[in-house]
């Protein structure tokens, strides 16, 4: 570790006060290049790596949605509405979510809702689409001509619960996760849940409503795979001591295409030689080699949840709230929003983001949100990710006041791209619900976003560079 490295502790300076929100630099310094590795090709495209945003926000005269000038949004679905398909209406709490090219320049969108058992709306009950029909949340998928026309809106899977995040796989399906271990008999369940499940947006019945049970029955959140040999890892966020592990997953039928993951295959856990804690870990830059992969003794957790198993004298490695997760270049990158020792950590930090190389079995820290972190930039508690048209990312926020989502260019630099305007408190007391699901159609031209609550997703376009 350089002693650069190790002073690369995150600072940012405050200018997103308000509506007229500009730009922020963030002193990540070389660190900060390490979330966008996998992106120079959009850049090489003729991607604008450099810009600094697209000017303030301006109010939205409708009080949904404030973006840059010249951009605009089109609302596509909103919680409680009618589905096109017929049956039913739109669920609560739209989450995670991703884009896919269909035929003839169409654009299918696969959207989870996280819904438990005292949802106002669940994900409408279809045969075989249903795994539990006492499960409230779910995925519904929506298809949109090349103007965001909703050209329909149906039930993808339904009967599961708490569908927080998930990822897409390189054969252009979507793995919903289940972020809780509740078993039947729990808050009316009829069966065990805390599985992911394969969602086909393009035709749901072929995919159905399977559990991947070799994946692991616990509270997940992410997925990313290597779509060099098709490992998947996988993110839990636990709510309580001891904290989530960090999986892989290794497929019978590897990169298999159609049904690939329902062959089996075999769930580990990341060991990191002398560090229990991720939490400890405190210096950005820190590099740990010879990471290990322990067999998981009870994938299903018939007995004992998963982290709480016997993985021997040398133990695992746990992190609090343990949760984005993606693939870049040649790793996979997973996030820890906060730690609190307060709560169980070994330390204390604001966020820290990881990157896993397996060829070199080596875990280094990218990022480290410390104590003297402004946490207002790039936002209070950054959850959904995914890469934007110029090389850089988007992030949604997910905290308490205003919530936005951010654009964070390769250079370093945060701006606001939009701010929620849907009220779900009072006038004397105003909330916001939280971004989800962001995500771009194959041509880039379009960003879809979830409002969490009330349940909205968004279609954005205007002048992306």
């Amino acid at each position: 570790m350089s002693s650069a490295a190790s002073r690369l502790r995150a600072t940012r300076r405050q200018v997103l006060a308000g509506s007229g929100a500009a730009v922020a630099s963030v002193a990540f310094a070389g660190a900060f290049a390490e979330l966008f590795a996998g992106t120079t090709e959009a850049v090489e495209r003729g991607g604008h790596s450099g810009s600094t945003g697209y000017g303030p926000l301006v109010p939205d005269p409708d009080g949904l949605l404030d973006l840059p000038r010249g951009f605009r949004y089109r609302v596509l679905s909103r919680e409680g509405e009618p589905l096109r398909s017929g049956e039913g209406r739109v669920p609560s709490h739209c989450d995670g979510m991703a884009s896919f090219a269909g035929r003839h320049g169409h654009v299918r969108l696969v959207r989870n809702h996280e819904n438990r058992a005292d949802a106002a709306i669940r994900v409408p009950a279809v045969d075989g689409l249903t795994y539990d029909p006492m499960g409230k949340g779910g995925c519904t998928a929506l298809e949109l001509d090349g103007r965001n026309n909703v050209l329909g809106e149906r039930v993808a899977i339904a009967g599961t619960a708490v569908n927080c995040a998930g990822g897409r796989t390189p054969w252009n399906t979507w793995l919903t996760c289940e972020e809780t271990e509740d078993r039947a008999g729990t808050n009316g369940y009829t069966k065990d849940h805390g599985f992911i499940f394969e969602v086909d947006g393009a035709d749901p019945r072929r995919t159905g409503a399977v559990p991947l049970t070799a994946m692991g029955r616990f509270q997940h959140e992410a997925i990313a795979v290597d779509p060099g040999n098709g490992i998947v890892y996988e993110t839990e966020d636990a709510f309580e001591r001891p904290f989530g592990l960090f999986y892989r997953f290794l497929p019978e039928k590897p990169l298999g295409g159609t049904g690939s993951l329902r062959a089996g295959g075999r769930l580990e856990a990341m060991r990191v030689p002398g560090v229990p804690d991720l939490s400890a870990v405190q210096e950005t830059g820190a590099s740990f080699t010879g990471v290990e992969w322990v067999p998981v003794p009870d994938p299903l957790a018939t007995g004992t949840p998963i982290r709480f198993q016997d993985f021997g004298p040398k133990g695992i490695t746990h992190a609090q709230k343990l949760e984005g997760c993606y693939w870049g270049g040649s790793s996979v990158y997973f996030v820890s929003s906060f730690a609190r020792s307060a709560e169980g950590s070994a330390a204390d930090h604001r966020g820290q983001v990881w990157r896993y190389e397996p060829r070199r079995r080596r875990l280094t820290l990218v990022i480290v949100f410390g104590p003297d972190t402004d946490v207002q930039l790039p936002g209070e508690s950054p959850d959904n990710i995914c890469l934007a048209p110029d090389g850089g990312l988007m992030v949604c926020e997910d905290g308490d006041g205003a919530q936005h989502v951010f654009g964070l260019t390769r250079r370093g630099e945060v701006y606001a791209m939009a701010r929620g305007r849907q009220n779900i408190g009072t006038a004397a007391e105003p909330a916001w619900g939280e971004f989800a699901g962001v995500t771009f159609a194959p041509d880039g031209g379009t960003m879809y976003v979830n409002c969490y609550t009330p349940g909205t997703t968004f279609a954005v376009t205007g002048p992306w560079r």
